[in-house]
């Protein structure tokens, strides 16, 4: 697995500043993508190294990592959560499934679903994506913040 790009955003988990990783190799070619290259081989391996690395340059500055995709090797996007719990740092991952990973007591939040044009991303009201974050052992939908009230 291959990290293409990274970037401190502030808009994918709500109420974290975090570290945003671009993986590369994704499986899932949802028609109209805005992030087509991300199906290619591109970028670094990532590992702990590399995510030990980041978190001495940026660990200060956020609150939490997001694995952005990764979709072809789960069992290892969980392995890197599960080092970067070590931090004292939450997790979040964005996939294209629509089932949540084998072991999401590796995360703190998930974001489910492939992106289906007509439907729209997290923001639109009739997306058929889900962002949730796990509480006391819970998986609680909060998709809604994402979305904008209409009064």
């Amino acid at each position: 697995m291959k990290v293409a790009s990274y970037d401190i955003v502030f808009q994918e988990v709500p109420g974290e500043v975090t570290l945003a990783l671009n993986l590369s190799g994704c499986p899932c070619h949802c028609p109209g993508c805005h992030s087509r290259h991300l199906a290619e081989d591109i970028g670094e391996p990532i590992d702990e190294a590399l995510l030990d690395g980041l978190l001495s340059r940026y660990g200060e500055q956020i609150t939490c990592v997001c694995f952005m995709g990764g979709d072809q090797d789960p069992a290892y996007v969980a392995r890197l959560a599960q080092h970067i719990h070590t931090k004292k740092l939450r997790t979040a991952w964005y996939s294209g499934r629509t089932h949540f990973p084998a072991e999401p007591e590796s995360f703190d939040y998930v974001k489910l679903g492939g992106y289906v044009e007509a439907l729209g991303g997290l923001k639109s009201p009739t997306t058929n994506q889900r962002f949730y974050r796990r509480q006391d052992g819970e998986w609680v939908d909060e998709t809604y913040r994402f979305q904008r009230s209409a009064f």
